[in-house]
């Protein structure tokens, strides 16, 4: 005989599996792992000493009822609006297009501000325009897509996507363009129809926001293995390591050092997002010194984010409250963090 609750418990489980696939308008942010740089970046011939360096991650998914509720209760576990994450109209697949571009960017950046300090030679060679999105309702949807390098318009090949850019305002709407663009190695071509956008009638364009791409070529060349990993946080650590490699000291010293933090090509230190998860990604692997962008906080920033602080102090707190003897140090450019190591 069936028992009386057995119809409940059907329904129960109904709605568990449901909650589990409902998307809801949040992602989910934790600590992640602290990954050794030396299996990662590859400086062909480069030294390979007995310090570790890491760069810091964290996992990140889009939440559902179960995992917003687990994370609402778990410390270091952070609840992100969607809007905070993606930009608007951005779908989710281009949100990894743009994280995945932004690595390789940040790798790029990282090599030249090692390469620069170590005083070895570089070059860059154009490849294109890269695609990051395609806005809706534009006659660039259906016809390309986030991740597609543009290589010629009506046979013409440009230097620049300000020169792409300058090209299109030529055309008036419903002229017609021939782009020839790369997908997945694959050379395609498309004619697409121009029009103009609805926020701004004095513009006319096919609809894409685009960034330029170049290939770094570097003597002794690098190659880096970090395809699982997005997003530009990594460029310090990087920087470090690469650099590490190009001469003969040990820049860590035989210690585990880690750190987060962008780097532009003039060897700046930029904010990032996650800097507590990393904190205790990096405590959990060993590290002894952890190196945190101390970002400035302009007053638009303060007004925008009401008692926003810097990654450095954010950083010092999280220490602090998961009682790490690790040591958070605050860096504002390569040069700093290099003086440190080389001096401590």
């Amino acid at each position: 005989m069936k028992s009386k609750w057995m119809p409940l418990a059907y329904v129960f489980l109904l709605l568990l599996i449901g909650a589990a696939f409902i998307d809801l308008p949040y992602y989910v942010m934790k600590p992640g792992d602290a990954h050794e740089l030396k299996p990662i970046v590859e400086v062909a011939g480069g030294d390979k000493d007995a310090g570790t360096l890491m760069l810091t991650t964290i996992k990140m998914g889009e939440a559902n009822y179960i995992s917003y509720a687990i994370a609402s209760m778990r410390d270091y576990e952070e609840i992100v609006p969607v809007e905070e994450v993606r930009s608007p109209h951005e779908t989710n697949e281009e949100y990894n297009v743009r994280q995945k571009y932004l690595m390789d960017n940040s790798q790029q950046n990282a090599i030249t501000v090692a390469f620069d300090a170590a005083k070895k030679p570089y070059s860059f060679r154009y490849q294109g325009v890269f695609v990051l999105n395609v806005f809706p309702g534009m006659p660039a949807e259906g016809v390309l897509k986030a991740g597609d390098r543009i290589i010629a318009i009506d046979g013409q090949e440009f230097e620049s996507s300000s020169q792409f850019t300058e090209y299109i305002q030529t055309k008036k709407p419903n002229d017609q363009v021939m782009i020839t663009f790369v997908r997945n190695k694959e050379k395609m071509e498309k004619r697409i129809a121009l029009k103009q956008f609805e926020d701004n009638s004095a513009k006319t364009g096919i609809g894409i926001s685009l960034v330029d791409q170049k290939k770094l070529i570097s003597k002794p060349e690098v190659k880096l293995k970090a395809d699982s990993i997005g997003g530009p946080s990594a460029g310090l650590m990087f920087s470090l390591e690469i650099y590490n490699q190009l001469v003969e000291e040990d820049v860590a010293k035989g210690r585990r050092i880690a750190g987060t933090g962008t780097i532009a090509p003039d060897g700046i230190v930029g904010r990032i997002g996650g800097i507590a998860q990393k904190v205790v990604a990096a405590d959990k692997a060993g590290a002894k010194i952890f190196l945190a962008p101390d970002d400035e906080i302009t007053p638009e920033l303060e007004r925008k984010v009401p008692g926003i602080v810097s990654n450095y102090q954010e950083a010092v707190k999280t220490a602090k409250d998961i009682g790490t003897e690790m040591k958070i140090v605050p860096v504002r450019t390569f040069d700093e963090a290099l003086n440190y190591l080389q001096s401590h």
